[in-house]
């Protein structure tokens, strides 16, 4: 069963904007955080942003002053709001969940369950 599906992405011209979101369908009381992450072919997992299920927030350096991280407790949805999209941002975005966990990490190694990805293609 597929426990986590992204949608929103696609290809946009640089400068533009692109909203991705994740829907989790785990329900749990337990604090953990959810994250977004992008790979290029041939690159590592690169984190862009996460977000504990208290609300705290942590971003890359590529992605601070640009993308916005939020949830929606009610709906299990998680969104990355990307504005000024350059080049350099074009990738398969993932999202991700850990299990129990009372921090953010922005690594990918602390996070258990992903999604199949959604490609987001900036050209200049």
């Amino acid at each position: 069963q597929v426990r986590m599906v992204e949608s929103g992405g696609g290809s946009v011209q640089a400068g533009g904007s692109l909203r991705l979101s994740c829907k989790d369908s785990r329900r749990t009381s337990e604090p953990y955080s959810m994250g977004w992450f992008r790979q290029v072919v041939g690159g590592g997992r690169e984190a862009v942003a996460a977000i504990h299920s208290d609300g705290r927030q942590m971003y890359s350096g590529s992605a601070k002053g640009r993308f916005t991280i939020s949830r929606d407790p009610a709906t299990y949805t998680m969104s990355l709001q990307m504005e000024n999209l350059q080049p350099d941002d074009t990738a398969m975005y993932y999202c991700a969940a850990t299990g129990y966990i009372l921090w953010v990490p922005l690594s990918a190694s602390y996070y258990t369950s992903w999604g199949q990805g959604t490609q987001v293609t900036v050209s200049s």
